[in-house]
């Protein structure tokens, strides 16, 4: 990571998803089943599958491009080059209900092990 990245700030933005239950939203993978850890983001599926074959992703992604799933959990977005897109974070879910959110993400390089160690501190019920 580059020095030169600002770090972002907590804005509460994402305060309010804690116990949420995730609506009932289909939306399109690039592989297979939403099974562990999953993507998300507010790209086509085409420009998804090529994300994964370029950057090697273990994971799919699924697309929210029509911005369903994000306007009904009021998820935090940015705008750039007229295109919404979804803020970094990570949400841990277990069944349908949303336990615990990771934002903002940063730094993006240590946040996976961050992820892994509230998991093994908070085991699932």
């Amino acid at each position: 990571m580059t020095d030169a990245l600002p770090t972002p700030t907590e804005d509460g933005s994402a305060d309010h998803l804690i116990g949420l239950h995730l609506p009932d939203i289909a939306l399109a993978p690039t592989s297979g089943g939403a099974r562990s850890v999953t993507g998300l983001s507010a790209q086509s599926t085409a420009y998804q599958r090529e994300a994964v074959e370029r950057l090697h992703l273990p994971y799919p992604l699924l697309s929210d491009e029509n911005g369903r799933l994000a306007e009904a959990l009021k998820l935090p977005t940015f705008t750039v080059a007229g295109l919404t897109l979804l803020k970094r974070m990570t949400l841990v879910v277990d069944g349908q209900t949303i336990r615990h959110v990771f934002y903002p993400v940063f730094p993006a390089d240590a946040h996976a092990e961050q992820v892994r160690a509230w998991l093994r501190a908070n085991p699932a019920d």
